[in-house]
């Protein structure tokens, strides 16, 4: 697409209103091309930006996150969350279990890892400071997405990750079918023995997986992990050694587990991960406009 194309389509898109949910920042709705489609979704900006994300969605067909963005737009990070592709008001075809077809095959992963992309590239032209740090937060499938965006996209500058696995799709298939969704899973089995299961259990669907350790090992860019311990969406242990594995070959990454929490780390009641995500975002950006104005 022609670029001042691009960038009058993106303009003519703004409403002529801007609303203000809050002192702290402004809200406009935006709209932008990805993969041949139009996304729809919200900036939010603060009165002063200290950091910018896009947020990218776990697999349910979610609409905008307009109250997680909020509470970051309050912290002076401004925000572009969107529709999903094919929900509310972003074209395209929604893909996911709800709709009895399978979300995480490496075709449909590339398609969502296009749209964050395509999102930071908008994003990138609308923020009146350039060198504005700008990243990905995601939950739960976004730790496949995030980390093909990342490589994909040299603009994105971080990424934080709620309840995202490590593992590959396959694996984190097998361990979710072993679970059963069962809250109690954990007191009932051992590490070991979900370990097992989730190396060594036949798999219910067939199509190549997608592991995010091979993006992950080529990145350079700092992460941050948040872990429930009695997940059983996925096994965040196994996960944590992982990125240990990662971090012993110098990769910036970072976790936090949190014993008490399950797969949501990111909810309205619970407040620990997100301002722990908050203040580490706050923390790269400073670093990251420190190392800008060194070179």
């Amino acid at each position: 697409m022609n670029i001042n194309l691009f960038l009058w389509s993106l303009l003519i898109t703004l409403p002529e209103m801007v609303f203000s949910q809050s002192a702290d920042f402004t809200i406009h709705d935006v709209k932008f091309e990805s993969q041949g489609v139009t996304l729809a979704g919200s900036i939010l900006t603060p009165k002063k930006t200290l950091a910018a994300v896009v947020i990218v969605h776990g697999s349910d067909p979610v609409k905008r996150e307009m109250e997680f963005a909020k509470r970051l737009a309050k912290e002076g990070i401004a925000v572009l969350t969107y529709d999903k592709r094919g929900v509310g008001e972003s074209g395209g075809v929604y893909v996911g279990p709800s709709v009895g077809t399978n979300n995480i095959d490496t075709t449909n992963l590339n398609l969502l890892s296009q749209d964050a992309s395509s999102a930071v590239n908008a994003f990138r032209k609308y923020l009146k400071d350039k060198k504005t740090p700008i990243g990905l937060v995601g939950f739960s499938q976004a730790g496949w997405i995030i980390p093909i965006a990342a490589n994909r996209n040299p603009q994105i500058e971080f990424m934080v990750l709620f309840s995202c696995p490590t593992i590959t799709t396959l694996e984190q298939l097998r361990f979710q079918f072993y679970t059963n969704e069962k809250n109690n899973f954990w007191e009932n089995h051992t590490e070991s023995d979900a370990r097992k299961h989730t190396k060594d259990d036949p798999d219910r669907y067939q199509f190549v997986a997608t592991d995010p350790k091979i993006s992950l090992n080529t990145l350079s860019i700092p992460g941050l992990w948040l872990f429930g311990e009695k997940d059983i969406q996925i096994p965040v242990k196994l996960c944590m050694e992982q990125l240990n594995t990662l971090k012993a070959l110098g990769k910036p990454f970072e976790y936090t587990l949190f014993s008490t929490l399950g797969h949501n780390t990111s909810s309205g009641n619970i407040t620990a991960p997100v301002d722990i995500s908050i203040q580490w975002i706050k923390q790269k950006a400073v670093n990251i406009q420190k190392s800008k104005v060194s070179k």
